[in-house]
């Protein structure tokens, strides 16, 4: 299966470069148990692949709105910029 996903490079706060992945998880219902072995997983994909990830996170829509599960920070920063546009794929 395919997954959309986002890898970016942002300046952070402190000044320095901070690389994450948003993944397009579509509606998921596995609650929190089920996303953090989803993120994990495609987390630990992405990595393999070669990219540098320093934060994740899942998007995927609820009840018509859009949710982020993942790193506090990240999830914070999704809230109010919204979903990046998807940069690659990963098959797992």
């Amino acid at each position: 299966m395919k997954i959309n996903f986002a890898h970016i490079r942002e300046r952070s706060t402190t000044g320095g470069n901070i690389d994450f992945a948003v993944f397009d998880a579509k509606s998921t219902s596995g609650g929190d148990s089920g996303n953090a072995g989803l993120l994990a997983q495609l987390t630990s994909s992405t990595r393999a692949s070669g990219l540098k990830i320093d934060q994740s996170a899942l998007a995927y829509e609820q009840g018509g709105q859009i949710k982020f599960y993942g790193d506090k920070n990240l999830v914070d920063y999704l809230s109010n910029s919204g979903v990046p546009q998807w940069t690659n794929t990963i098959d797992v």
